[in-house]
């Protein structure tokens, strides 16, 4: 099955979901070239939320709603402590009162209120990250009509999500920007590359397949889907898009020299993501402990803000995916376009 068939769009385009780079803009630019728009609905509170739904809904064309589905952490005091004594020379050096940094976590999973809102606006697709929610939670998102979809980083997640009732499959290699969306194992040894875990996962499921990660240009796009992916998630591409809310410090970092030196890194959130190394992930490396996602992000918050205030990115979660060369100022409606150009 086409995503043409599966969602009613043109291009065999996703546009990736991403949080705290982009909102209702973007989206509907790129529903509006005849590609899946996203709203990354982890990055608003519900108000905010049923807010930017109305302006997808007024734009109209299919659109694709996002939720993260964790569990909730368990708030450990002397582990987030810990992480705020880790970080307080920095606290010192910027001037920030370590006391004032919120607690508590910055990203909530799909719940009771943000089915209700799903239940009024009725979107065309609804995914997820990190598996899927409760039974009676996806069975309220299915009730609406919606395609569900979920990213899978292994053979045994995409097994698992067409079993439990997934639409389609986002194939996640590890060259993705942003978290990593794995759900039954958190060995990332286990993972692998889009071009070698695509194919694997077409042939053990039924459901469309769509390949995120190192996605960026048409040539990209043709070879995914030669490789059987019914269609291409592509993220890193869109964040210096003219309808994008990227960051002038994320935007000058993309376009500079060290944009090609990304690594997985948990030290924002708590999770495993890629972004490109900066100060923080140079200093502190790879292992240092950190509270549970999304808990580790509070801390780390008020350097972010001062940070860029001074036009620095030391601290900030500048995710971005193994390929930027993608990555152009236009508007996401040629992007979108050139990424389909080509294809029949």
């Amino acid at each position: 099955m086409t995503l043409r068939e599966l969602f009613g769009i043109e291009l065999p385009i996703v546009q990736a979901p991403m949080a705290g780079v982009q909102d209702s803009a973007l989206a509907i630019a790129v529903t509006g070239a005849g590609a899946l728009g996203s709203l990354p609905a982890a990055a608003f509170g519900i108000d905010a939320l049923r807010d930017q739904l109305a302006r997808l809904q007024a734009a109209g064309g299919a659109f694709n709603v996002n939720f993260f589905c964790h569990a909730p952490p368990t708030p450990d005091a002397a582990r987030d402590a810990a992480w705020r004594q880790a970080l307080a020379p920095y606290y010192a050096e910027l001037g920030v009162d370590a006391q004032a940094a919120p607690s508590g976590p910055a990203r909530a999973p799909f719940s009771d209120d943000a089915a209700q809102v799903l239940e009024a606006f009725r979107p065309a697709v609804v995914s997820f990250h990190f598996g899927l929610p409760t039974p009676e939670l996806l069975a309220r998102a299915r009730a609406t009509g919606a395609k569900v979809l979920s990213s899978a980083t292994t053979v045994e997640e995409a097994r698992w999500l067409e079993a439990h009732g997934a639409d389609a499959v986002i194939a996640q290699g590890l060259e993705a920007g942003g978290h990593r969306g794995h759900f039954l194992s958190h060995d990332l040894d286990r993972q692998m590359g889009t071009f070698a875990l695509l194919p694997q996962i077409v042939r053990a499921i039924d459901v469309p397949v769509i390949a995120a990660g190192g996605i960026a240009d048409a040539a990209g796009v043709a070879a995914a889907i030669a490789l059987g992916a019914a269609g291409v998630q592509v993220g890193t591409a869109y964040l210096l898009c003219d309808e994008a809310t990227t960051s002038t410090v994320h935007r000058n970092a993309l376009q500079g020299d060290g944009a090609r030196a990304t690594a997985l890194t948990h030290l924002f959130t708590g999770r495993p993501a890629r972004g490109i190394v900066n100060r923080l992930m140079r200093e502190l490396g790879p292992d240092h402990p950190v509270p549970d996602f999304p808990l580790a992000a509070t801390a780390v918050a008020p350097l972010r803000t001062r940070a860029e205030a001074q036009g620095r990115g030391d601290f900030s979660p500048l995710w971005a995916g193994q390929n930027v060369d993608g990555c152009r100022a236009v508007s996401a409606a040629q992007l979108s376009r050139d990424l389909a150009a080509g294809l029949r």
